[in-house]
C-alpha cells in the first residue's frame, strides 16, 4: 500500500500499521469529513464505508498451463475460476475473474505495514519457473462496501449493469463503471457489496454515491 513517513491528524484514525514512522494513509482522506458525516445519519436504506489497506495482486496466466494451476493452488487453496465473472475463495482471499488469463486477488484482511506486499511475494515466489505474473496493486486502489435496502437501486443510477439478485449475486463479479469511475462490482450479500476502485477515483466515487443516494435514504 502506499506508505508516507507523515500523516495529516485529520486522517489519524485512518491510517493501519504505524510502525517506526510509517503510516498507510487511506485514498479517502479528501473525503474524510464527507463520509463520517454520512455515516453519522446512514440507515438501514444505504450505508458505505471503506475495507482499507486489503491486499489486491493481478495475476495473469493460462490455465491450461497444469504448472499455473498447481501454484495458484498452492498459495490460494483453490483453483483460478474459469467461468467468466466468477469468485473463487478459500484461505481468507477471495481470486475474481477478470478475463480469460487474468484475476484480481485480494484478501480479507488489511495489509500489515510490516510486511512488505506478502501476498504477492508469495505468489511471486509459486510462480518460480512458470509462464505467470503476480503484480501487487494494492497501492492503486482502494475497497469500498455498500449495503442496505436500497443498494441496488442506489447502484442503478449509475452503474449499467442488471443487477437485479436473480442475476448477478454472490460468487459473481462484474468491471463496469459508475458514473464516470471504473470499479470491479463484488456481491456479497442479499443487499451488499464491495467495490474495488482506482485510488484517483475514490474522492469522486464517495462523493458522486453519496449524492445518488441522499434521495433514497428516509
Amino acid at each position: 500500500m502506499w506508505n508516507e513517513t507523515k500523516a495529516a491528524a485529520s486522517v489519524v484514525d485512518r491510517a493501519v500499521g504505524r510502525q517506526t514512522g510509517v503510516w498507510q494513509e487511506s485514498p479517502l482522506v479528501g473525503a474524510d469529513a464527507l463520509l463520517k458525516k454520512h455515516q453519522a445519519v446512514a440507515t438501514s436504506a444505504f450505508r458505505l464505508g471503506e475495507r482499507p489497506f486489503l491486499e489486491l495482486v493481478n495475476v495473469r496466466g493460462d490455465t491450461r498451463d497444469t504448472a499455473f494451476v498447481q501454484a495458484v493452488q498452492q498459495v490460494l487453496g483453490c483453483k483460478p475460476p474459469e467461468k467468466p465473472n466468477t469468485v473463487a475463495r478459500q484461505r481468507g482471499y477471495d481470486m475474481l475473474w477478470l478475463g480469460p488469463d487474468e484475476w484480481l486477488v485480494r484478501s480479507a484482511t488489511a495489509h500489515d505495514a510490516t510486511r512488505t506486499a506478502p501476498l504477492q511475494a508469495a505468489l511471486g515466489a509459486s510462480f518460480t519457473g512458470v509462464f505467470a505474473s503476480a503484480v501487487d496493486i494494492g497501492s492503486g486502489y482502494t475497497v469500498l462496501e455498500i449495503s442496505g435496502t436500497r443498494t441496488r437501486e442506489v447502484l442503478s443510477r449509475g452503474c449499467p449493469l442488471d443487477l437485479h439478485p436473480k442475476l448477478f449475486g454472490e460468487g459473481q463479479c462484474a468491471q463496469s463503471h459508475y458514473f464516470k469511475a471504473s470499479i470491479t462490482l463484488v456481491p456479497t450479500g442479499a443487499d451488499s457489496f464491495d467495490i474495488v476502485v482506482r485510488r484517483s477515483f475514490a474522492d469522486y466515487f464517495v462523493k458522486i454515491t453519496l449524492d445518488a443516494a441522499e434521495p433514497l435514504m428516509s
